[in-house]
């Protein structure tokens, strides 16, 4: 076998890891990840011989005697590294779908040498010396407009991460990185071993009172899988969801809400508190270390909302528009479980319950009722058909590429005229291998190098109700919208068009990500796409028409009670992030001064959002979680032309597609947004969809 990659300096290592998977030439289909014959014991040497070969490679571009160019400096920066983003890419992307504690020992032995990596380049004085005189000639150089962009990323990340900081501050630097990574690990351990440690064991069938008889067979399975007697119910979505809408067993509602809430704050050994106090102060510090009051206003710089203020002024003005709407919806819901037998004031775990019972009076529509129609293959089909019609896109199974997990299905995507686009890896079901939670990640962007157009490889990875003994995989309307939201993501990643790796995709401002996401989910409750799939997994009769029509009425259905809910998340965001002091109280008390005036349902004692808040914490949307609002904005403003046009409209499609997906971050958001939509988006298009706006 030929090594992937090497230096005369390294060769005598060559014999070494010759034999190593991760490092070998890949012959197989489109070059995708022997994961048959990745080992736990290859990730460490690879990770480590990754390193040594990024070195050099970085060392060459220091060496070079002549002057600094764009090319011999900031591409040859863009190309250094890709053998230790190939092995990156597969470890962490299998850390979260597939993770074991192996894996998870690993990665704290591995994190340490990536972020020394990544601070030996991003404070080599040398090297930015280099970059810096390329900036210098900006102006002069006559690039493109890509080229300007990656030139402009590339000097704006080297200052971003010190650069410019002097030997002292450069180590502090390190210092507060290195332990960033660290606990960001052990955050994310924790999470997921309370998310595994708890089960709701049933032994007593009466205790199933409510359930439908999807949520039981769902709840036996795991009751057997996990060894236990009668049926059990565990914290990944599918479960505790049916649970929580349907079983009329209030204290087990109460117990299985509590043990979701409370998740990393119980003072054991998986407790996050401590480590949520001290993200906030590293992060304060490392903002203040590069010049920033806030690590907000540090990330913000960087995204399509610009400043802390604007971030702020916004959430207030939907907070405005929501919270009248969410207080009433909350009144409503109180007299209607008064109504219904809830001689108590409404509690949390009570919301989802009457929350499906009121659906149902007023829409004649719950969940059970819809699932029949949304068989998961068919779904599937559904979506790959939308991709086609929209885009041309099409989906050919490919059983020969090596797979993680029995559970994955692999698909090669071409496009109307049979060019190879992409593979695509779906991994539909929960495991407790899996975080929670639902996400899309490329296993190798897209890029073009020496001629050649290096297509994606993209993962989509889900928690969706499971197959029974009896009964496909049905999903709930939620899990539909969910398919579509992260297919949106792949879709960004599978038609990118960039010439270099670090701008293609969804390499986009954090506020801009969710453009292609969530405006798939329009289209869940439109009856032109669900006439394309949408049948009776028993009779084939497809969805009726007043069946979508309820879809539609009900669309809206407590939208200011929802709005508000992600407002919260997003307003504890911001307090994290915009505290310009280091914290002197408690997590608890914290949280509660940040979002109490937001909360529509009384405090639990016992009960914390940040301590499981893995979207901030470990998940890259610290300062960030605004951007599911902000993107709200953006999709509902942009499906407006689709709605205008015909949402199967070729030339909007055309347009979204060249404008948006294809494009990646090889410019401004905002300048592809109005080259699309013809003007910047406002506020209304969301409050007038949602119904909180005439």
């Amino acid at each position: 076998m030929t090594i992937f990659v090497g230096t005369t300096k390294l060769s005598a290592q060559k014999e070494s890891i010759a034999s190593n998977p991760l490092l070998t030439k890949w012959d197989t289909p489109y070059e995708t990840p022997p994961f048959n014959k990745i080992k736990p014991e290859h990730y460490l040497p690879a990770f480590k011989y990754a390193i040594l070969v990024a070195k050099e490679e970085i060392n060459v571009i220091k060496k070079n005697k002549n002057a600094a160019t764009f090319e011999n400096t900031i591409e040859a920066i863009e190309h250094s590294g890709m053998l230790l983003s190939r092995v990156s890419n597969v470890f962490f992307n299998l850390l979260e779908a597939n993770s074991t504690e192996e894996l998870q020992k690993i990665a704290y032995d591995v994190m340490p040498l990536v972020t020394e990596y990544g601070n030996d380049v991003s404070l080599d004085p040398i090297l930015f010396e280099r970059v810096n005189a390329v900036y210098k000639q900006k102006e002069a150089l006559k690039l493109n407009t890509e080229q300007q962009m990656l030139l402009e990323k590339s000097y704006r990340g080297f200052v971003r991460n010190g650069a410019n900081l002097d030997e002292t501050q450069k180590k502090e630097y390190r210092e507060i990185s290195k332990e960033l990574s660290d606990i960001s690990l052990k955050y994310k351990d924790n999470l997921l071993k309370e998310t595994n440690a708890f089960l709701l064991e049933i032994t007593d069938k009466a205790d199933l009172a409510g359930l439908p008889e999807s949520a039981i067979a769902m709840g036996a399975i795991t009751a057997k899988e996990k060894g236990k007697q009668g049926w059990a119910f565990d914290l990944s979505g599918p479960s505790i969801g049916a649970f929580m809408k349907y079983s009329e067993r209030r204290d087990l509602r109460k117990q299985m809400s509590f043990a979701y809430a409370s998740r990393c704050f119980k003072g054991n050994e998986n407790d996050n508190s401590k480590i949520v106090l001290r993200f906030a102060e590293l992060r304060l510090k490392m903002a203040n270390l590069l010049g920033y009051k806030t690590y907000a206003d540090y990330v913000l710089e960087e995204r399509m909302a610009k400043s802390a203020a604007k971030v702020t002024s916004f959430l207030e003005e939907l907070e405005t528009a929501s919270m009248p709407a969410a207080k009433e919806e909350v009144k409503e819901m109180q007299e209607f479980a008064a109504k219904n037998g809830l001689e108590e004031s409404l509690q949390r775990w009570d919301w989802a319950f009457y929350s499906e019972k009121m659906k149902n009076e007023k829409f004649k529509i719950d969940d059970e009722m819809m699932k029949p129609y949304f068989e998961l293959e068919k779904v599937k089909l559904g979506i790959f058909k939308l991709a086609n019609t929209l885009y041309g896109l099409n989906f050919k199974a490919n059983t020969k590429i090596p797979i993680y997990q029995q559970d994955v299905k692999t698909y090669e995507v071409t496009d109307e005229k049979g060019k190879f686009l992409a593979i695509l890896y779906l991994d539909f079901f929960p495991r407790e291998t899996k975080s929670n939670g639902a996400w899309m990640t490329s296993l190798h962007e897209q890029y073009k190098m020496n001629g050649i157009d290096h297509r994606p490889l993209i993962q989509v990875v889900c928690n969706f109700t499971k197959p029974t003994d009896d009964k496909p995989s049905l999903l709930t309307f939620d899990e539909v919208t969910t398919f579509l939201h992260e297919f949106g993501h792949a879709l960004h990643g599978m038609l990118s068009n960039s010439t270099y790796g670090s701008l293609s995709g969804t390499s986009v401002y954090r506020d801009f990500v969710e453009l292609p996401s969530q405006i798939m989910e329009n289209f869940a409750v439109e009856k032109q796409f669900l006439d394309m799939f949408a049948r009776h997994y028993k009779t084939n009769e497809l969805i009726p028409a007043d069946l979508i029509k309820r879809i539609n009425d009900y669309n809206n259905f407590q939208a200011g009670y929802s709005s508000m809910r992600q407002i919260t998340y997003a307003m504890s965001d911001m307090a994290w992030h915009s505290i310009t002091q280091p914290i002197n109280i408690s997590v608890k008390e914290f949280e509660r001064k940040s979002i109490e005036s937001s909360e529509l349902l009384p405090y639990i004692e016992g009960t914390n959002i940040s301590t499981s808040f893995s979207h901030i914490f470990d998940g890259g949307y610290a300062a960030g979680y605004y951007s599911y609002k902000w993107a709200e904005v953006l999709d509902a403003d942009a499906f407006s032309v689709f709605k205008k046009n015909g949402i199967f409209n070729k030339a909007t499609a055309d347009s979204f597609r060249k404008n948006i997906l294809s494009r990646g971050g090889t410019e401004h958001p905002m300048t592809l947004y109005i080259r699309f939509r013809g003007q910047e988006p406002t506020n209304d298009a969301l409050l007038i969809r949602s119904g909180l706006k005439k």
